[in-house]
């Protein structure tokens, strides 16, 4: 497929994502330039919104899968977080840190909490790898994580579908039998105190700095 055609696919898939937006008010990038890296990336954002969550994003054909985790991850493996689908974000948006200004849709402010890379680990019924996409489709995917905070294996599943389509999933971690992981934040990670992996700053931080 040529770039002409994949930047027509990227940007049907991500037209939901600029519906939403009026890009001459936020600073949230347009996503209309980035190409994937030599290895699937992954990011973990606070987002101090109407609502403080947590956005788990993984990149996968061409753009951020994205899932709003009200907790937060967790490195313990009895934690069952909800995590509820979002729009694709563009690629661009891995590195995203501001204020979305009130009355745009999502205001309010953003730090990367976590970052970097992963690997798929999903196989289907006969041991054969599934590829991730796919393995997402089917609702069970696994996959293991190498960020700054997060490390070693995790899933996301799809418990349920709504009558008009509302899904709603759980990012779980787990336990690395047979494999190397190093220790990692447990239980529910404070958003109020934590710091971007990106710059070192608070949320406070970021809004103070943007004011």
């Amino acid at each position: 497929m040529g770039r002409a055609q994949h930047g027509d696919k990227d940007a049907r898939r991500l037209s939901v994502y600029h519906g939403r937006r009026d890009f001459a008010r936020t600073g949230e990038p347009a996503g209309r330039d980035a190409a994937p890296g030599p290895s699937a990336r992954f990011v973990v954002q606070i987002h101090d919104a109407r609502r403080m969550h947590f956005d788990f994003r993984l990149e996968v054909d061409g753009v951020l899968r994205s899932w709003a985790v009200p907790k937060g991850p967790s490195g313990d493996p009895r934690d069952k977080r909800l995590a509820v689908p979002t729009e694709d974000h563009p690629l661009e948006y891995r590195t995203f840190e501001g204020v979305i200004p009130a009355g745009e849709y999502g205001g309010g402010t953003v730090i990367v909490w976590d970052q970097g890379t992963y690997r798929p680990l999903s196989h289907d019924k006969h041991g054969r790898p599934l590829p991730f996409d796919e393995a997402l489709e089917r609702g069970h995917a696994t996959f293991w994580l190498e960020g700054d905070k997060l490390h070693g294996e995790y899933a996301l599943t799809r418990f349920r579908t709504g009558a008009a389509g509302e899904e709603a999933w759980l990012l779980i971690k787990a336990r690395d039998k047979g494999r190397t992981a190093r220790p990692e934040p447990h239980g529910t990670p404070d958003p109020h105190r934590a710091r971007s992996a990106r710059t070192g700053r608070t949320l406070r931080q970021v809004e103070d700095q943007q004011t």
